[in-house]
């Protein structure tokens, strides 16, 4: 298998995975670890998520025009749709800021980070079904009706997606449906925070590996962030008609079964 095809196929399962509770970090360490791909180190596992954002950009480009007109006129819901954003960002980039070298080490760790996602895909899928199970009742409305109670206490959440496996669309989409957020909103809600939580990741990443960065990574990043992006256009229009219908249940299984054949897979190795 050459190079390119293994950065195709990582970009593939970062333009899946991002958006779903599953994790896509995740998913990328156990398909780099699986095929031996040098690239798939942190850097590019962090840089081409921002391929998968880009779609979000793309997507709901016409409901980011509505805000930034409304800021401009001052309109209360647009200052509570950037203030929610924004609060829910704010506790990932101070944990990130200070914890970057512990972190990157952990994504970095040849056998620990393999095993770390596996055993989280288990707990987290556990914790679904959990959740779903005994959410209390939506309150209803948009993102720009949460308080701000609320989108500071995902943003808190978010943070454990800094623990490989645990997905950053699981731990805040998980975190709203505690606090009473409607499934589809909850799920916005994460496709939005997603947005300034990547940008902060991918320039605090980029900066801190400029020195380690060659010509040949940088060809790699770019195929992954074009493939990561162009799939991701068409998986989170399939997964919110997935959660309209089905709710998370079926992420959380496909997370458990998956968590269990990655641990078999390692401990076998």
């Amino acid at each position: 298998m050459t190079d390119l095809l293994i950065v195709i196929l990582l970009g593939i399962v970062e333009g899946v995975t991002e958006f779903l509770p599953v994790s896509s970090t995740g998913h990328l360490i156990l398909a780099g670890a699986l095929l031996g791909l040098p690239e798939a180190d942190a850097t590019f596992d962090i840089v081409i998520q921002l391929g998968a954002i880009l779609a979000v950009v793309v997507l709901f480009w016409g409901r980011f025009m509505i805000v930034a007109r409304g800021l401009l006129r001052r309109e209360p819901q647009a200052i509570a749709f950037t203030r929610n954003v924004l609060l829910g960002f704010l506790p990932a980039a101070l944990v990130g800021a200070v914890a970057y070298k512990a972190i990157k080490a952990v994504l970095e760790a040849p056998v620990i980070a393999p095993t770390v996602v596996a055993i989280a895909l288990i707990v987290g899928g556990i914790a679904i079904l959990v959740i779903e199970r005994f959410a209390p009742p939506s309150k209803g409305g948009m993102v720009e009706d949460m308080s701000w109670r609320t989108a500071l206490g995902v943003g808190v959440l978010q943070c454990l997606a800094m623990i490989p496996g645990v997905s950053r669309s699981g731990a805040t989409i998980m975190g709203a449906r505690t606090m009473g957020v409607s499934r589809e909103t909850a799920a916005e809600y994460s496709f939005f925070l997603a947005i300034p939580t990547m940008l902060g990741a991918t320039a605090l990443t980029l900066w801190k590996s400029r020195h380690e960065l060659s010509g040949a990574h940088v060809g790699s990043i770019a195929i992954g962030f074009v493939v990561s992006f162009l799939v991701a256009m068409v998986v989170i229009r399939w997964f919110m008609s997935i959660v309209a219908k089905h709710g998370f249940q079926p992420f959380a299984w496909y997370r458990i079964v998956a968590g269990a054949v990655a641990l078999i897979a390692i401990f076998l190795h």
